[in-house]
């Protein structure tokens, strides 16, 4: 489908807030899709192209956070995987379903993991206690269930996306001790792997536009780094603050869809 240069020029500066507040904390897809949309696009080959575009501003995230993702070789390998699996179902899962299907849910898994975030120190303190009272520990991988609650968010990331980082940092949080700012390196990878394997499912079986495509993808590369260098500069409070704004935002907008 061929775009005026007005509707060029939109879909490229969606790009640029999408790559930005995607490596910041995610939800950049609620910038990118509904002005996808407004083009003419149907709503899958918009979701598709989305996928598509979205990977180079991935990539550049987990870059430009590449100092804060020293040490952290195994987590990413095994958590990756997690990713990967839970990606391509999730690819999968929006060519088979209806448009409707997650409609209902992905709200109410956006607030759950808001509530997440908000309280995460207090639930990590609080496991952190109940594993030295029972003499268990879970190493720096965060065990079985982390990897299976990532799976399942990656189910959601190959599907839709929006919130999907999120997600990922409320999961890890909760489960992990680290400093946040390296569990949003972590993030910027996963979501660089779900994206990357949903798409190259994408390119085989699905329609998608290509002028949409590489409008994001140049868009979505120069806001990761963006994104990159204001994110890290943020304290963990308002690092906080800013994530649990932008998933009430995308709250909104996914029950107003």
């Amino acid at each position: 489908m061929a775009l005026s240069i007005w509707e060029a020029l939109a879909v490229f500066a969606a790009g640029i807030g999408a790559g930005t507040i995607n490596t910041i904390v995610g939800s950049g897809t609620l910038i990118t899709f509904p002005v996808l949309l407004a083009t003419g696009l149907p709503p899958v080959t918009a979701t598709v192209s989305n996928a598509l575009g979205l990977i180079p501003g991935s990539v550049s995230g987990a870059i430009g956070y590449r100092a804060e993702l020293k040490g952290q070789r195994g987590l990413v390998l095994r958590l990756g995987l997690a990713s990967a699996i839970g990606g391509l179902a999730g690819a999968v899962l929006l060519l088979m379903l209806p448009e409707t299907a997650f409609e209902t849910i992905v709200p109410v898994l956006v607030a759950l993991a808001l509530v997440l975030v908000i309280f995460q120190p207090r639930l990590s303190a609080a496991v952190q206690r109940r594993r030295e009272r029972n003499g268990t520990s879970v190493g720096s991988h965060g065990g079985p269930v982390l990897f299976g609650s990532l799976l399942l968010a990656s189910v959601y990331g190959g599907y839709f996306t929006a919130a999907q980082g999120i997600i990922y940092l409320s999961l890890m949080g909760m489960l992990l001790d680290d400093t946040l700012q390296r569990l949003n390196a972590v993030k910027n990878v996963l979501a660089a792997v779900v994206n990357t394997i949903a798409a190259l499912f994408f390119l085989f079986v699905a329609d998608f536009d290509w002028s949409a495509v590489l409008l994001i993808a140049v868009g979505s590369a120069l806001g990761g780094q963006i994104g990159a260098k204001v994110g890290r500069r943020l304290p963990p409070f308002a690092l906080r603050v800013f994530i649990v704004a932008v998933g009430s935002v995308a709250i909104v907008q996914l029950l107003l869809r």
